[in-house]
């Protein structure tokens, strides 16, 4: 039985058997939940399905959220990379598919929350566009989501995925983490490639608050989904290229609950701080709730 208390141990336990941190999680998982490998699989396949059908309905045009105040943000992104986006046309669509399921989150549809409903949008956003733009077998996709569940799982227990006690790193860094580890694998990186891939993406959101204008997962957390994807991508390709990440990745997971225990609570998701505080910020809210 794993304790999911840190990083290291996942990877040893990959490491000493010869398997993929996804294969030794959905082991012990299966033996956890007393079902078997092949149930818990088809579950999470069916969680990705759901990735895509959230996907391609936020990239429709027309899509808004129940305040009125985002909509459009997926299905305008997936029009601009079909053109000539200065990252190139297949970040132009990562970025756009997580645009698409967060627009849909807002709008009340339904997602995978992954690990959490305010950073939906990053684990599909990476992993989606290497199903349908790479052709990165389905198998090795649903596969991928268990390291990344693993190494969330690890998150949850020692820091925190939760805004409001974390601030937004605990969000859309984790989920960022979790999806650079998932692409590290996908891509045939060793478990611990795939544990510097989640730390970059830790560092590099360390201190990021949750400040949503209205109280409402919409300002400025859809575009943070965005941001999110584009760090997963470029934190998986330095583990891959081989850079150190100097802090190990359970220390850096450490330093992001301290941060977090830190922050002011004006700063995790209480609206009162930060893009929420700002006039404007304040003049949306009165436009969705009055004054």
């Amino acid at each position: 039985m794993i304790s999911y208390q840190s990083i290291q141990e996942l990877v040893e336990l990959a490491e000493k058997s010869k398997r993929k941190i996804s294969e030794v999680c959905l082991e012990d998982q299966a033996h956890e939940m007393g079902k078997t490998e092949q149930e818990l699989y088809d579950e999470m396949e069916r969680n990705f399905d759901v990735m895509v059908e959230s996907a391609e309905w936020g990239k429709q045009p027309g899509r808004k959220s129940t305040s009125g105040l985002t909509g459009g943000e997926g299905y305008a992104m997936t029009q601009y990379a079909a053109k000539s986006p200065i990252m190139g046309g297949f970040m132009g669509k990562a970025v756009a598919t997580a645009l698409a399921v967060s627009n849909c989150n807002a709008a009340m549809g339904r997602i995978v929350a992954t690990p959490t409903a305010g950073s939906c949008g990053i684990l599909p956003g990476c992993l989606i566009p290497m199903y349908k733009e790479k052709g990165v077998d389905k198998k090795d996709i649903v596969m991928s989501i268990f390291t990344a569940a693993a190494f969330g799982m690890v998150i949850a227990n020692v820091a925190s995925i939760a805004g409001a006690q974390g601030g937004c790193q605990a969000e859309c860094g984790s989920a960022s983490g979790m999806a650079a580890a998932a692409l590290v694998e996908i891509q045939g990186g060793t478990p611990e490639q795939c544990a510097n891939a989640l730390g970059m993406s830790v560092i590099n959101q360390l201190g990021l608050v949750c400040d949503p204008v209205a109280g409402l997962v919409e300002i400025p957390c859809i575009k943070r989904n965005a941001s999110g994807v584009v760090i997963a991508y470029s934190s998986a390709d330095m583990a891959l290229a081989g850079i150190d990440l100097k802090i190990p990745v359970d220390e850096c997971i450490g330093a992001m609950k301290e941060v977090g225990d830190q922050m002011s609570a004006t700063l995790k998701e209480t609206a009162a701080g930060g893009l929420a505080a700002t006039p404007t910020g304040k003049k949306l809210k009165e436009q969705v709730f009055g004054k």
